[in-house]
């Protein structure tokens, strides 16, 4: 099939074009032509003036419409977060399961490999968060299940999970340099989050390799002036990129502000959604604008990526060709697809109609 998208504005990832049609052939971009040099073999499909813009990717998602996947494992709840997250404009997501037992998180990784197999769709991988984090930063973490990091646990993962077991977040302060020269090795993202790591233990930790940290401020040790901690030598580090929960509950809009000043194309978003769940090791209930634990620990978040780009924009101050590319390019740079991000020839033909209200219109798959 060949459709040429014309009537845009095309935010291509880089900049914005007028007067031209983006077009795609079997689920794939082949070129940016102008509106007059359409080939006479692609049907045109007018977007009436409104935005057209690479899809969202979120690299940390635990479930949507009510299937959290850590209390049911299974294609069904992979599934409804993958529709839960078109909703919002994400077309590929990242699964994520908090500190749980091994038994749990190769059950995990093994229906993701089904899903995948069997012809799922938007599964990028999986994200472990945890669980060789620090018990002093657990947050709503299972601290029965946090342990020392071991290399066999880690081999059986990879296996399990069949190329799938694409990035793991755990604290610096708790490996050894040979767990994240093994974690390299088997081509997983590492992201340095709970933790109470200081400034030099953080930053020896990105020197040997760790590229990323998870949701800036949530879960690790403070900035203090004295001490800047974990965040400081995220924001001061020339190369290290960080997720962030744009919804003003896990982080004060002002501090989001701040750290994007600082830190310019190294922040990138995150929901961090989870749904609701009346058993199961992490029981979220929803409380207001945010999701906590029976005990009222803050736990997960009940955004969408089209939200945290509407409270960018709106709340932060960030212009939206950014916001767009911190759901989109800045994600997909840090794990390595050039297919996703941008609208460009050889990019998957997976973007979001979006009018000036940032309301979405339509996502094209």
């Amino acid at each position: 099939m060949r459709v040429a998208y014309t009537n845009a504005l095309i935010f291509t990832g880089t900049s914005i074009e007028k007067d031209k049609a983006v077009l795609v052939r079997d689920g794939f971009i082949i070129d940016l032509v102008p509106d007059g040099e359409i080939p006479a073999d692609y049907t045109k499909d007018d977007l009436d003036g409104h935005y057209l813009v690479p899809s969202f990717i979120d690299l940390q998602i635990y479930g949507g419409d009510g299937k959290l996947f850590s209390d049911e494992l299974s294609v069904a709840s992979l599934e409804a977060t993958y529709h839960y997250a078109l909703r919002g404009g994400c077309t590929r997501f990242m699964i994520t399961l908090a500190t749980n037992t091994r038994e749990k998180f190769v059950h995990g990784l093994e229906v993701a490999a089904a899903y995948v197999k069997n012809g799922g769709r938007g599964l990028l991988g999986v994200h472990l968060e945890g669980p060789y984090i620090n018990p002093e930063k657990k947050g709503a973490h299972i601290e029965d299940c946090i342990r020392v990091p071991d290399p066999d646990e880690i081999r059986l993962f990879a296996e399990k999970g069949k190329g799938l077991f694409r990035m793991m977040t755990l604290a610096p302060e708790q490996c050894r340099d040979d767990i994240i020269g093994l974690l390299q090795e088997l081509g997983v993202v590492i992201s340095a989050g709970h933790s109470n790591a200081t400034y030099a233990r953080a930053m020896r930790g990105f020197s040997v390799g760790i590229p990323a940290a998870t949701h800036l401020f949530n879960a690790m040790s403070p900035f203090h002036h004295r001490d800047p901690g974990l965040p400081g030598a995220v924001m001061d580090h020339p190369l290290v990129m960080a997720s962030i929960i744009c919804d003003g509950v896990h982080v004060d809009y002002a501090t989001a502000r701040i750290a994007k000043k600082v830190m310019g194309n190294r922040l990138f978003f995150i929901t961090d959604a989870v749904t609701a769940a009346s058993g199961g090791e992490y029981p979220h209930r929803l409380q207001g604008d945010r999701y906590v634990l029976p005990d009222g620990t803050l736990s997960g978040s009940a955004l969408s990526m089209i939200q945290c780009i509407r409270n960018g924009v709106r709340h932060v101050g960030i212009l939206p060709e950014e916001a767009f590319r911190m759901a989109s390019a800045y994600p997909a740079r840090l794990i390595g697809d050039d297919t996703l991000g941008y609208i460009a020839p050889g990019c998957h033909a997976e973007m979001v109609v979006l009018d000036h209200q940032l309301e979405i219109r339509r996502v094209i798959l």
